[in-house]
């Protein structure tokens, strides 16, 4: 067990428990903030997050096989664990209550996300910079990853979102010209969204229950739907998309299938599994293993579909 894997699970655990922590930030925030680019930009960081969340832990599993049994490292993962949901519990609360107007409030929230964004980059700036010193190239390639979406969520809020919500707490409070509308938050739409699909469910043989892409999916916010399509095939990506704008037309649920949809690395890949994809990278040329990928990642991101990547990339 070498000093630098001590160091690196340290650094992964905490960037893990900020990630799980912001998820439930994230999640009190769309509650509160009004449909639109605010809330549309908090709806995919969410699910951002989530995927970010899932990714460190499933390496500091994977690290954790060399340095596994180490009392110091369990308690620095426990304690990263509780500080995260110490965030999370203590910040989500004052989240519904803090500013003088609904403007105000969605306006402060930008710029704690703006601050935990930067928090962000540092730690995985730091991660990046150590694993690439030691050789690690699979935490550094990781933390790379990350560091490419909080940059992009930071541009995001500095140059779009904090001019444009200051401007709107201009409007409201010094110029008497509010357009907070809390009737247009997540909550509210949530709450508006489960009378009718209560009263559907006793309607057997529903048009709407029998035309969803997948079982639940009436029941989930369009950040949760989001959440769910990186594991779905081109069918049902199209599937959800025809759905979609049937029915609703979340910007965030379209957004991501239109991120998601492409060729396929090459015929019937969605339908094989791990094995069947490593088998045929076997014989695969560069350009196949740079389509599987590419397009792994951004969708499934199978641990061993990614691992024989690398070997078959190796041996070309």
């Amino acid at each position: 067990m070498s000093s630098y894997e001590q160091k690196i699970v340290q650094y992964l655990e905490e960037a893990h428990a900020t990630e799980v922590a912001l998820v439930r930030v994230l999640q009190s925030q769309i509650a509160m903030t009004p449909r639109g680019s605010t809330r549309t930009a908090i709806e995919e960081h969410l699910e951002e997050t989530r995927g970010h969340a899932d990714r460190v832990r499933a390496r500091i599993n994977a690290l954790q096989t060399h340095t596994r049994g180490n009392p110091i490292l369990a308690w620095v993962g426990l304690t990263e664990a509780v500080v995260g949901q110490a965030l999370a519990l203590g910040k989500a609360p004052l989240d519904m209550v803090r500013g003088t107007s609904g403007e105000e409030k969605v306006l402060k929230n930008a710029k704690d996300d703006c601050a935990t964004e930067a928090l962000e980059i540092a730690t995985y700036t730091a991660i990046e910079r150590l694993a690439s010193a030691q050789g690690d190239r699979e935490t550094a390639q990781l933390a790379a990853g990350i560091l490419a979406d909080e940059r992009r969520m930071l541009d995001r809020l500095l140059g779009e979102e904090i001019p444009k919500l200051t401007d709107a707490v201009a409007r409201a409070e010094l110029e008497g010209r509010p357009s907070f509308d809390p009737a247009t938050t997540g909550a509210a739409e949530t709450v508006r969204k489960a009378a009718p699909r209560r009263a559907s469910r006793g309607r057997s043989g529903s048009t709407r229950a029998s035309k969803a892409p997948f079982a639940g999916y009436d029941d989930l916010n369009a950040a949760e739907v989001a959440g769910r399509l990186s594991g779905l095939s081109q069918e049902q990506l199209a599937a959800v998309g025809r759905y979609e704008r049937a029915q609703g037309a979340r910007s965030t649920v379209l957004e991501r299938v239109e991120a998601l949809t492409g060729d396929e690395p090459w015929p019937g890949y969605d339908g094989q599994d791990v094995e069947e994809i490593r088998g045929a990278l076997r014989d695969a040329d560069e350009a196949a293993v740079r389509r599987v990928r590419e397009y792994e990642r951004r969708h499934k991101d199978r641990t061993g579909v990614l691992e024989a990547t690398e070997r078959a990339a190796a041996a070309s």
